[in-house]
Order: structure tokens, then sequence, then C-alpha cells
């Protein structure tokens, strides 16, 4: 029985891939464990601003999976493959790009707020309160759009399972309607040809600030260099924030690319794969927003109870939200893989819809 084609090139294309993805992984983990030492060793015997250390991280894994990050990945990644090129750095420059606004702009407002540490009490209360609304209601709209594109996605992968052609064009248009910076900056996406390129593009997505993580990681500096804690210190939240994101973008485009490389073959990988992170993107938004959301309002109106009590802890012990974000990743990943092979989703032979 002969190969099929484009089974045979994608076979040919993978050993050449390896060894950049190999190498960007090592640099990514080796920034991943000397950021985690830079901040054991400032924080070691300071158990709450490790805490911080942990909700910072998980901001920036969080913050990978936004509806922006996905779509502008998802776009390049796929635009350079119909190119007949392998991009593994997409995501990772991406990331760089973006993360580079919020290093600068925490390092200011770290500085800024030292500067007016005499005048910050006020501000803090008002803007916990502002600050925590606004991350809220942004990530359920995010939820919310995100929802309605993981409805039609699974509409997709259903119509596929019963036999019917699967229409390409389509589902790119589907695909490319999520995330609002990401339609705004579209025509950009056609000057970028190579993955480095794709660092003033997060650039520009980070100018934006419209994400509830980055404002509350900018309250964390402000709020941290009050206390009276050194700029070198403050400047390890904003770096656990970039590694984490960076990591988790990165993946992305490596799995899209893996994803995009298999749909050559099997389009039904494609369909499961961007079911799966739009998924999670929904799950992680509504799960993170609503214990913003509770633990306000338990504050506001002194509510007490087992329920409020274990929301205000969560609120309270940021290194569990933290957890909480990667568990989800996690999680969803392994029952995600479990349920495609259970199901035996590659065994089924999708038809191509034609124009």
């Amino acid at each position: 029985m002969s190969s099929h084609p484009s089974e045979t090139s994608a076979a040919h294309a993978a050993p050449s891939l390896r060894r950049p993805i190999i190498g960007i992984y090592t640099v990514l983990l080796g920034v991943n464990l000397a950021v985690w030492a830079w901040a054991l060793m400032l924080f070691r015997t300071q158990p709450v601003l490790l805490g911080t250390a942990f909700l910072a991280y998980g901001f920036g894994l969080r913050h990978a999976v936004d509806a922006d990050h996905i779509a502008a990945i998802d776009n390049v990644t796929r635009k350079l493959m119909q190119e007949g090129k392998r991009p593994v750095s997409v995501g990772f420059f991406f990331a760089l790009g973006h993360s580079s606004v919020v290093l600068l702009a925490a390092a200011a407002i770290a500085g800024t707020a030292k500067a007016l540490a005499s005048q910050m009490d006020l501000a803090k209360s008002i803007g916990g309160v502002v600050g925590t609304l606004v991350s809220a209601l942004f990530l359920f709209a995010i939820a919310a759009m995100n929802f309605f594109i993981l409805l039609a996605v699974w509409r997709t992968f259903q119509a596929v399972r019963r036999g019917a052609a699967f229409q390409e064009q389509d589902f790119d248009l589907l695909l490319n309607s999520r995330g609002l910076l990401a339609r705004f900056f579209r025509p950009l996406f056609r000057l970028i040809t190579k993955g480095w390129h794709m660092f003033p593009l997060g650039f520009l997505f980070g100018l934006g600030f419209d994400t509830a993580t980055e404002v509350a990681l900018l309250g964390i500096s402000a709020t941290e260099a009050a206390k009276g804690l050194s700029i070198w210190s403050i400047m390890v939240f904003p770096a656990l924030f970039t590694a984490g994101m960076s990591l988790i973008d990165t993946t992305d485009g490596v799995l899209m690319l893996g994803a995009y490389n298999w749909a050559f073959v099997k389009p039904m990988r494609k369909l499961y794969y961007n079911l799966t992170i739009t998924l999670v993107s929904v799950v992680v938004a509504v799960a993170i927003g609503g214990i913003e959301a509770l633990g306000l309002i338990g504050d506001q109106l002194g509510l007490g109870g087992w329920f409020w009590d274990g929301i205000g802890a969560l609120n309270d012990n940021f290194g569990s939200l933290g957890f909480i974000i990667i568990g989800i990743f996690i999680a969803a990943w392994i029952v995600s893989l479990v349920i495609y092979r259970y199901q035996g989703f590659d065994e089924i032979d999708v038809a191509a819809g034609q124009r």
C-alpha cells in the first residue's frame, strides 16, 4: 500500500524541525529556570511574595491563551505554511514582542510608584476595586466571544464526523474572527514572511493593554513598589509573566505547526486542535474571572461562610490561582489527547469541500 504524497512530505519535514524545536525549548526552559531561581533567591523567606510570583507566572500562562494570541499565531503559521515554510518560532517572537511592552511599563510604573509611595494608599483602595471589576468583566467578555466560536467549531467538527465535506476556507474565516486586536491588525499579517517578524507585531498587540492580566501585573508592580521593594525585586514579576507567556505561546505555535502539518493528511486533527485550544481559553477565562468577581462581591458585601471564605482564600492566596491555571492547561491537554485517541478520530476520512 503506497503512502499518500502529503503524508510522505510531512514525514520528511519532521526530522528537519526536530533540531530548531529542541533548540528553542532549550532556551525557553533555561530562561524559565533562571527566572524562577531569581525569584526563589529573592523571596525564599517571604512566602507572600513567593505566592505573588506564582500569580505573575500564572498570569503569563493565562494571557497566552487569549483569543488575540491564538488568532495571530494561527494566522501567521497558516500563511507561512501555505508559502512552503515550516516556522517554529512564530509564537516565541510574538511573546517576546508582546512582553517587552509589559516589562517596560512595569519598570516605569514601579519607579513612579516608589516616588509617590506616600500617596498610594487611596489609589490602591480604589484601584483594587476598579482593577478587579475590569479584570473580571474583560475575562467574561473574552469567554463569551470564544464560546460562540467554540460552538461553531464544534458544529463543524460534528458535521465532519457525520461525513460532511470539510470546507477549509469557511473554517479559516471562522478562526480569523477570534480576537479584537487580531481582526484589527490582520492586514499586517501579509507583511510577515519569517518567524522573527512576529516581534514587532507582538509589540503592537502589547501597546493595547486591553487584557486584564497585564493590568493586574502592573498593579502588582505598583503595590510592591509602594511597600518599599527594590526595582530589582519588582522586575522579577514581569520577568515571570514573560517566561510563562513565552512558554505557552511558543508551544501554541509549535502545536499549530504540527496541526497544520497533519492537516495535509488529516484535517480532523486541525479541527480537533482548534476545538481544544478554544475550549481551554473559555474555561480558563471563566474560572479566573469567576474567582475574581466572586471575591469582589464577597469583600464588598462582607459575606461569610465556607463558600465565601474559600473564594476569599483563593483570591488572597496568589500562588493557588497560578497553580489552578497550570492545572487547567495540563488536564485539558491530557484529557483531549485521550479522547482523540479513544474515539479514533484519526481514522475518520474527511472529505474536502470544493469551491
